[in-house]
């Protein structure tokens, strides 16, 4: 063995017991709370893809998508092909810079909270995906210490992901996982318009 390939392995070797002394540690079992946030691309999609691992261990999950509802995405034409395993609400009508209209986005809002709470009640779903709340919270639509309450009040086993720009405070130190994209570089701004199976 060269000594090249010798660093490398004993390299290897010290990071395989500092990962499997973590996992040995890790022996809490229970429904988490992830977050993710920031300016950058992928945070539904992220979200989503977490609802196709779950489908994937058969679980059943629920999707409430607050905001965006003015257009199909390709997320809701392909999930809802799972009626038995998903139930898919979209209770938005578009982004707020379309809808103009405050009173109708907060209506829209408290409707579609009252839909999440009835997935966040259900024993029997394994994963809710909250798409777009953040936004809902950050322009005060709903009342933040009772979606915080109503989500702690969930199932323990059960998992709940929340996406969107500008989290608040309190959900992050909330979460149990918290990811912020941060955008590098996006075609939008290069005037490439936004295309299916990239951006919706």
């Amino acid at each position: 063995m060269s000594d090249d390939a010798e660093r490398h392995s004993k390299r290897m070797q010290r990071k395989k017991a500092v990962i499997d002394a973590q996992i040995e540690a890790a022996r809490i079992e229970r429904g988490v709370l992830v977050v993710t946030t920031g300016n950058g691309k992928g945070k539904s999609s992220s979200g989503f893809g977490m609802v196709a691992r779950a489908l994937g261990h058969g679980m059943k999950v629920g999707v409430v998508q607050f905001i965006k509802g003015s257009q199909m995405t390709g997320e809701e034409r392909f999930f809802r092909r799972f009626p038995d395993e998903v139930t898919y609400r979209v209770m938005g009508e578009g982004f707020t810079w379309e809808t103009q209209d405050k009173a109708r986005d907060i209506a829209k809002a408290r409707a579609a909270w009252d839909e999440a709470k009835k997935l966040l009640r259900d024993e029997g779903i394994g994963l809710v995906l909250l798409d777009e709340l953040n936004i809902a919270l950050k322009l005060r639509y709903l009342d933040l210490p009772t979606v915080l309450a109503d989500i702690a009040a969930r199932p323990a086993a059960q998992h709940v992901v929340v996406t969107g720009r500008g989290a608040p405070a309190e959900l992050v130190a909330a979460a149990d996982t918290v990811t912020d994209m941060t955008p590098v570089k996006h075609a939008f701004a290069a005037g490439i318009k936004a295309q299916p199976g990239i951006e919706w």
